[in-house]
Parts: structure tokens; C-alpha cells; sequence
């Protein structure tokens, strides 16, 4: 899908306005001719209007019986795309990444950017009846920050105080200056809660749903809440998810009328899927990627920086997308950021298949052991298969490889963030320092490398305190070109996501950052019948 049709897509639904979309393509380099053909088309394909009512069905697969309805501990697609429906952030993600209200109606900086306020929505209220006020934004805020296992404590480091400077408004106080920190909120486990709250398995937020029914790696129910905020979306009565981590069941589960909609369609089928009348593919270009963690702790094998370069030119990325990806996506540099983003490094050129090189760099490390893969399709489709593909490419290098399969059920608790040698994936992020903050910071969690280098953190930390956008651009050109050499991660490939639904579904978009409309399917999308 080009850039232009995703803009149409987005417009079709009422996410973008038309002077957003001509501009936007205008800037992609279309002339006169292709936007009077744009507007014409637009026109023709007026913006489908919601409807209200109905029960949305989904076949979800990223579920596990570790999972829970605390946003702290969210990791897979069930989790965001079940508790986006109970739980609210203050800044949300819009077209093109931008920032935008959620339950934060308006935000600014002081002079310096260390400090930022921002104004909260009035009236709304919990699923309790409880008023939702600063004192909870705090509080929910303040659960991210210190001692947590948040998978936002990385970027919310950053934050140095965070207080109620009136029963509508907070303010935060970072460490360094950070232009970008509106952008820190949108990540998905900062949703607000009742101040106080810390029993998740009875959760309290301010969405649309209610919970109705939930057990951990089987289902998610939810029922409209009545008394929602917002009138432009939670238009479902209701929504049924199904934990479905096999993709083969899931595409039978659409195609037998089972459910309306399902995530994480494998390539191979992807263009049976848009040929067959009454069935919709989605395809989202956008920051989903895979990762081969190469842990790197000091002792551990993957502190040689040569074993890292054995592994980086001994793997072919190439047929990672063409085989495994079916052609739905791109060969990555080993870093996070996607061709997308306007801070993407466009001179790096992509690292090349060199089984002669991988051989130079596997000699000068002096290791000759075995390096274990520990993979699971529980992390995406195909990620066993990749890493069988890696073990064959790395035996031309004379590096023996085993690929153990972990069982899907307890992976992302089990084996993510212990083993040295792990695949797994990232969804996107809203911006570029956050992307490399949340995933390769020396404080953060989920660092799942333990990635670390003095010159990478300076780096990251001047790009974050860089209010000046061309300036922090050259910043992070600078420090993709260091990870691409240095990063012990392989990131081998970005792939688009692909979701399906029947003809019933409506508001099902291309997404910017993961699939099922950044987890937000049940929010913004509706039932057509």
C-alpha cells in the first residue's frame, strides 16, 4: 500500500479532513494532476458514517494465561487491544503520529521545556461514578515511575515531579529538557485509573466498555459503558475477543463466520484473503519489526562485538521479507526506526547478506560454541520459522546455531527478558526518542539486550533534551548509524500488519504503530449489520 492510499483509507473513515490529506500527499510529491484525481475518488467514496449498536467479534492472537488487565504489565496484542477498550490515556496518537487530546484536553511548555502542564477533560467520570480529576491523573502517572515493572519506566525516567496544580490540571517536571514529552504519554501503559487502585482483576477506567468478562489467555468481554465521555466512538454494544494464537485457526475462525475480525494474518495467505468477495485485508506500513535480543551482559558471549557482526552479516534479510513476510515488508537495519519516520536515516544503506564477512568477524571473536535460539510463535507469526531460516544462513558461516521452540503459553513471562538469544518482536512508537529510549535505554525494562553504550546514551539523552527538530534529526541519524553496527540486537526486518475482516466490520484502518488501528479496533470501529 502507498502512502497516498493509506491517506485515503485514513480520510474514508474520518480520521483526517481534506485539506490533511492534499496537503499531506502534496508533500509526498503529488502534482496537480494526481490531487484533482485524489479529490475525485475522495468524492466518489463518500466517508462511511458509524452505526451504533451491534457486537464486534474478534480472533486475537498475542494472549497468554500470564496476562492481566493491569496496563503495567501489558506485552501482546490481547492486552492492548482488550484494555484499550476499559482504560484511557491522557495523550492519544493520531494521523501521522501527532499528538492529540485524550483525557488531557490541552497541553503547553514552559520556557525551557522542563516543565509541562496540562489541562484535563472535565465531567468525565470512572465506571464507579468517581469523577476523574488531577489527583488520579497523578496517581496513575506516579505508577510507571520508581520501583514498577512498568514497561514505561524506561521513558518515564525522564520525569522528575509530578503534581496537581488544580482539580483540572497537572504539572510535569522532567530531569532535562524534552520538546517531545507529550509524546512519552501516549505510550500504552499509561492509563488512568482512580487514585489508589491497585487490584486489577476488577478494573476501573474511563473507556468505553465495561469489563463483562475475562479470563486470561481465553477472553475479553465487554459491554458499553453508558455513560461514556466521548460521542465520536464507542459506538458497539458490546465486543467478544477470542484468544486465537494459531493462525491457521484464526483465518478458519473468520472464514467459518466465527468472528468479524482478526489481527496478524500470515503472509502466505494475504492475497487469497483480498481476492475473496465479502473479506477486507488492512495493511499497515508502520514500526512493527522483528528482533533477535543478543544479551549483553559483561561476560556473556554476545559481549564480543564480533560474534555480534558474525551474526549481523551472516543473516540474509532479504529472504526474511521475501519468504517469511511475503513480500509485506521491509529489510531492516538493526535499529528500531522505520522507513516512516521523518527522523529515519536515509543514508544508512541496508547490511548485506556477506557469509565472507560473517566468517572474518566469527575467526576474530575466537568463539566456537553454540548459539542457542530460543523462539516461539507465540512472539508473531513465523518467528520459529525465522529462526530455523537464521540457523541455516549462519551454518554458511560456520556458526552452529540450535533453535529451541518455546511453547507459546507463558513465553512472554518464561523466556522474553531471560534468555540470551531470544526472538521476539516491537510495535512502533509515536517518535523516534522514544522508540530508542523505551527499547534500548540504559534504565529501561525492557532493554531486553541490557544494551549498553556511554556514546548511545549521550546520544539519546541530547536528542531527547534537542528542542531544535533539525538539530535532533542529525542527532538520530547519528545514533541509528551507531546501533547499526553496534546494537546487540538483529533487527532484521520491519513487517506491515496485516488484519481481515468480513463485510460487516467498519473503521478498520490503516494503523501507524501496530495492528487492529493501534489497538483501538473496539473503540473506533462499529458493525455495519
Amino acid at each position: 500500500m502507498s502512502q497516498i492510499e493509506y491517506l485515503q483509507k485514513l480520510h474514508r473513515a474520518g480520521r483526517i479532513g481534506r485539506r490533511e490529506l492534499l496537503g499531506r500527499a502534496a508533500a509526498l510529491g503529488a502534482s496537480a494532476t494526481a490531487l484533482s484525481v485524489i479529490i475525485a475518488t475522495e468524492d466518489a467514496h463518500a466517508a462511511e458514517t458509524p452505526r451504533r449498536g451491534g457486537t464486534m467479534r474478534l480472533g486475537i492472537g498475542g494472549g497468554s494465561t500470564t496476562d492481566s488487565l493491569d496496563p503495567a504489565t501489558w506485552n501482546d496484542s490481547v492486552g492492548t487491544t482488550g484494555g484499550f477498550a476499559f482504560f484511557e490515556p491522557l495523550i492519544e496518537t493520531g494521523a501521522g503520529n501527532a499528538a492529540q487530546p485524550g483525557l488531557a484536553a490541552s497541553w503547553e511548555a514552559k520556557p525551557g521545556a522542563t516543565e509541562w502542564v496540562f489541562n484535563l477533560q472535565k465531567g468525565v467520570t470512572f465506571h464507579n461514578g468517581k469523577t476523574f480529576t488531577a489527583d488520579d491523573a497523578v496517581y496513575s502517572i506516579n505508577l510507571h515511575r520508581g520501583k514498577t515493572k512498568s514497561g514505561a519506566a524506561g521513558v518515564f525516567s525522564a520525569i522528575m515531579d509530578v503534581k496537581k496544580t488544580g482539580d483540572n490540571q497537572i504539572t510535569i517536571s522532567l530531569k532535562a529538557a524534552d520538546g517531545e514529552f507529550p509524546a512519552v504519554l501516549t505510550d500504552y501503559h499509561c492509563r488512568m485509573v482512580p487514585e489508589g487502585t491497585t487490584d486489577f482483576t476488577k478494573p476501573v477506567g474511563t473507556g468505553a466498555f465495561t469489563v463483562a468478562g475475562y479470563q486470561p489467555g481465553v477472553r475479553v468481554h465487554g459491554t458499553r459503558n453508558p455513560n461514556y465521555w466521548r460521542k465520536d466512538r464507542g459506538f458497539l454494544d458490546a465486543f467478544d475477543l477470542t484468544v486465537i494464537n494459531d493462525s491457521t485457526a484464526r483465518l478458519n475462525a473468520l472464514m467459518s463466520g466465527q468472528v468479524d475480525t482478526i489481527n496478524r494474518v500470515d503472509a502466505k495467505v494475504a492475497n487469497l484473503i483480498k481476492a475473496k468477495k465479502g473479506y477486507e485485508l488492512v495493511v499497515s506500513p508502520g514500526g512493527w519489526h522483528t528482533v533477535v535480543s543478543l544479551m549483553q551482559d559483561k561476560g556473556a558471549m554476545f559481549e564480543n562485538h564480533d560474534l555480534r557482526l558474525a551474526m549481523k552479516y551472516g543473516i540474509d534479510r532479504e529472504q526474511v521479507v521475501k519468504t517469511l513476510m511475503g513480500g509485506y515488508g521491509s529489510v531492516g537495519f538493526d535499529h528500531p526506526i522505520p522507513r516512516g519516520d521523518a527522523n529515519f536515516n536515509t543514508a544508512l544503506k541496508p547490511i548485506a547478506h556477506d557469509p565472507d564477512k560473517a566468517k572474518f568477524h566469527l575467526k576474530k571473536s575466537g568463539f566456537a560454541g553454540t548459539v542457542t535460539i530460543q523462539s516461539s510463535d507465540a512472539a508473531f507469526n513465523g518467528a520459529v520459522d525465522m529462526a530455523t531460516l537464521f540457523q541455516g544462513n549462519l551454518a554458511k558461516a560456520g556458526l552452529k546455531v540450535d533453535v529451541k521452540k518455546e511453547p507459546a503459553d507463558g513465553f512472554w513471562s518464561n523466556v522474553w527478558l531471560k534468555g540470551a538469544c531470544v526472538v521476539s518482536y516491537w510495535a512502533g512508537r509515536t517518535t523516534a526518542t522514544q522508540m530508542l529510549d523505551v527499547g534500548y535505554g540504559p534504565g529501561a525494562p525492557w532493554n531486553e539486550s541490557h544494551y549498553q553504550n556511554p556514546k548511545f546514551t549521550a546520544l539519546l539523552n541530547a536528542a531527547r533534551a534537542e528542542l531544535d527538530a533539525g538539530k535532533r534529526k542529525s542527532i538520530l541519524f547519528e545514533a541509528q548509524a551507531l546501533m547499526s553496527d553496534d546494537v546487540a540486537a538483529l533487527i532484521p526486518a520491519f513487517r506491515n500488519s496485516l488484519d481481515a475482516h468480513n463485510g460487516k466490520v467498519g473503521g478498520l484502518v490503516p494503523a501507524s504503530l501496530s495492528d487492529m488501528d493501534n489497538s483501538a479496533i473496539t473503540v473506533r470501529g462499529w458493525m455495519k449489520a
